[in-house]
This record gives structure tokens, sequence and C-alpha cells, in this order.
């Protein structure tokens, strides 16, 4: 139902029709119009933050503890260049936000005016997709197509720039109609190229399971499969840091997180291994270190939805674009009606080898005299916290790769 209204009394209809119940922000003058709307609703909480950079990286946790989009408002010119880095952030780690910022009114841009700044030029590298709204009634749709293109394929951020003048000038408000969008991505993968990884997985005598933060990101069903998939056909499993849960650390199957930071066990086996299964991974280079001399001598499948990953670090020989999830599901189809089939018998060869590599023990410190060692302490709030519905949260650096290392992720 269509409706006329202001710019920013728009943008907080869009945001409620979109499900939005808490914004980030940090108020300025480019905003104030969105500001006086936000003051005169209840259906949206808003945060005020001391900064917009932390506006972003609260967005960011709350994307990934309730698996909705974080939404963040700040104004143009300081606002906007203030929120670059949790938007980098957020593109490396695929976490879906919405940034809305303002801008000076139209007939000023480009005229270097007070706390101008070309939003949409200097976060293009690091935003999924930017747009500058221009007329009014372009904005809600604007808005809506932010959140399916935050959301949808490889979750990242986006920006919304809107001039004040949009901001205080009559449109027509449209409801979101998803399925105009002309960003659909693939979610099905071909199914050629799943029977080929299957026709591989029945005949490796080395496999392995390599996992990312792109089995998390396609929701739960997602790990649900992979956790079948991993315990029918017996294959060992690691994961980059982003993916640490997808499959439980009790699981007999798992062999550790991989890479600089990672188990003995784990890269040897990657570096061993005659068939190597990447689902939602990217071929970081804390995972692959010298690319010439990286797992040389296996097959390398790659699951994942964002085409561009494929073939951009690594060439794949089974590339299979589409969402985690789908793929997943027909792997586990096809699989099942060819008869279930591995190698067994070098399979058991293969886990004899991956026990062998384990007893090095490579975690392994030695606490002496009163100095308590960080391994220790974290070793102990492991053992002390088990049994827990816990909330594990870290900062960057040597401490996350101990949480890593020390802590079992379910």
């Amino acid at each position: 139902m269509t409706r006329q209204m202001s710019g920013a009394k728009m943008i907080v209809q869009a945001l409620i029709d979109q499900g939005v119940d808490t914004v980030f922000g940090y108020p300025g003058g480019a905003v104030l119009p969105i500001y006086d709307e936000v003051f005169q609703q209840n259906a949206i909480r808003h945060i005020l933050v001391r900064h917009e950079q932390g506006a972003v990286h609260a967005a960011e946790g709350y994307a990934r503890a309730t698996g909705k989009p974080g939404v963040v408002l700040v104004t143009s010119g300081p606002g906007a260049t203030n929120a670059v880095t949790g938007l980098t952030d957020a593109l490396m780690d695929s976490i879906p936000i919405v940034v809305l910022t303002g801008q000076v009114p139209t007939f000023m841009i480009g005229s270097d005016a007070f706390q101008e700044a070309d939003t949409v030029g200097i976060t293009r590298p690091c935003t999924k997709h930017n747009w500058l709204v221009k007329e009014t009634d372009r904005l809600a749709g604007t808005i809506h197509e932010a959140f399916h293109v935050a959301t949808r394929g490889r979750p990242g951020p986006v920006l919304v720039d809107i001039p004040k003048d949009v901001q205080f000038a009559t449109g027509t408000y449209e409801p979101p109609k998803p399925s105009n969008s002309r960003y659909q991505p693939k979610l099905k993968g071909d199914m050629e190229m799943i029977t080929n990884l299957v026709e591989a997985i029945e005949k490796a005598k080395k496999p392995i399971f390599y996992t990312g933060g792109g089995v998390i990101n396609s929701g739960p069903a997602a790990s649900q499969l992979l956790r079948e998939l991993v315990d029918a056909t017996g294959f060992p499993i690691t994961s980059t840091l982003m993916g640490l849960g997808c499959y439980p650390a009790s699981g007999d199957k798992w062999i550790g997180m991989l890479g600089m930071h990672g188990l003995y066990e784990a890269n040897m086996a990657m570096h061993d291994c005659d068939l190597m299964i990447n689902i939602g991974a990217r071929f970081d280079d804390r995972i692959t270190g010298r690319l010439d001399a990286f797992s040389p001598k296996s097959t390398k499948a790659h699951i994942d939805i964002d085409p561009s990953s494929i073939n951009k670090v690594i060439k794949t020989d089974i590339p299979i674009v589409g969402d985690v999830a789908h793929v997943l599901e027909d792997i586990l189809k096809v699989w099942k009606s060819r008869g279930r089939k591995t190698n067994a018998e070098a399979l058991g060869k293969w886990w004899q080898q991956i026990e062998e590599w384990k007893t090095v023990n490579c975690l392994q410190f030695s606490q002496v005299g009163k100095t308590i060692k960080p391994q220790h302490a974290i070793a102990r709030l492991e053992a002390l916290t088990k049994g827990y519905d816990r909330y594990i949260c870290t900062e960057v650096g040597q401490h996350q790769m101990w949480a890593a290392q020390y802590l079992g992720f379910e």
C-alpha cells in the first residue's frame, strides 16, 4: 500500500517494515530529520554510541548474535568516514549490516560544502554495494533493496547515502518487494559438478573437509547437513577460525583448526590429502601459506555462494557455486542414491596416519612456577565452563588464537 510521507519518515517506516528493532547511531546535522522521526516512534530502539566506528562494530555484533542485519545511522562527512573501519571489517567477515548516512543537500553536492564527503566513492571498496539517493520517491525502494543485498548471497555491508533535502521532501512510500530485485544469487549448485564431487568422495584415499564461515552464514541447516555428511562418510574435518562450531569440537571426526595458528595434524592432513573439499572458506593466506606448496597433490573442490571467491586464490578442480545448505543437501542425496560408497580400506589407513600426527600434541605447554601462562588460564576456563551455555567474545590478536586453540566450540 503506497502512502505519501517525508523522506525521513519513509526511512523509519522502511526500517520497521524490514523488521528492524534496533539502530546504532550518532546524530549530526545531516541526519536530524531522521532522528526527529526516530524520536517520535517506539517500534525501534536507538543505541547512542560515542563514535561512529563503535556504531558499526556494535551492529556487527548484533548481526552475529541475532542473525538479522545490523543497522547504523550516522551523519555526513566525518560521520560516514568514521564508519569505514567497521564497514571493511564487515566486508571481510561477511556480516550483513545496513549503514544509513546523511549527505549535504543535492544542490550542494560537489561544492565542498560543510561536512561534505564523497561517501559513495569512499565506501565503494568496503561495501557490498552502495547508493546515493537523489529522489525521495526512490528512497523506500532503495532501502528495501539494501536489506535484500546485505542479506542475500554472501552477506555483507551496504550503505545508503541520503541528502538532507531528500529527507525533508515528500514522496511516495512503497512496502518491500524483494522478488523485484535484480540481485538474485544462485542457491542451487550445478548437478554435474556435484556428481563429480560425489565420484571423488567415493574414490578418495586421503580426503578432508575444509570448512569456513560460509557454513555458519548459511544457517543452522547447513551445519546440520555438514555434520550428517561428515559422520556418514567418516572423513576428517578441519575449519578456519570463522568456521569454528560448524562441526562440534567434541566430534570424533574433528581434527582441529588449521592454518598458521592451527593444529599440526590439521595442517599435515591438508598438505597430504588427495581430496580437499572446501566448504564456505576463502583459501585465506593464514591457511595456505606459500601458494606453490599448498596441498600440492590434492583434487580441490570449492563450494561457495560467491562466484568471485572461486579460483581467486587457488585453482579449483571442482567448482560449485551455490548456498552451502542447498549444495550439501544435494551432495547427500546423490551420494546416498549411489550406495553411500567410500574407500573404507584407504580411509582406515588415512585415519591411522592422522592419529600418529596427533601424538605430537602441538598445543602442549609446561606450567611451572607462580606465573600463570595464558594457555593455562584459557584451558582452565574451558574445563570449568565446558557444560554451560556460554558466550565467548574475543578481540583480535594472540589471545584470540589461544581461545581458538584451547576452547572447544560445539
